[in-house]
């Protein structure tokens, strides 16, 4: 994982993530544009952090008073990229560079989830654009 600097604030709702769900979240996340906190956690580890019927996101929801959503870290930037688009099944993910020097990552998602892959108002889409570029300098994540 890169050396990422988070702020108070983010410690904070990493700290009531962990008390809520006894899971310590690898990174935090506040999305101003969607009015949304990502926690990033590890593998086969999101599941548990949601809870049964998504009790723990409903109750963090209500404290924080934004979205709440949970990703599964990945090793390589395909599988972040995989991650942060599921429910969407993501049949491949290529990271290519355009003819400006820009890191394009082309994700390929079975025709009939792209639009849960893109979400509201590029929501999800926007999700895998956040980490991507947090995590590996991806500059751009574009649908197929």
């Amino acid at each position: 994982m890169p050396e990422i600097r988070i702020t108070d604030e983010e410690i904070r709702y990493a700290s009531l993530f962990e008390s809520l769900t006894g899971i310590q979240p690898l990174d935090t996340v506040i999305d101003d544009e969607y009015k949304r906190v990502i926690f990033v956690v590890q593998k086969n580890m999101a599941a548990l952090a949601v809870g049964k019927g998504g009790v723990n996101i409903k109750r963090l929801k209500q404290l924080i008073g934004r979205d709440v959503e949970v990703v599964e870290y990945g090793e390589s930037p395909e599988e972040v990229i995989r991650n942060s688009l599921y429910p969407a099944r993501v049949i491949a993910v290529k990271i290519s560079k355009s003819a400006e020097g820009l890191l394009v990552a082309t994700a390929t998602v079975v025709p009939e989830d792209k639009a849960i892959a893109i979400g509201r108002n590029g929501k999800n889409v926007g999700r895998a654009r956040i980490l991507a570029k947090r995590y590996f300098d991806i500059d751009r994540v574009v649908l197929a």
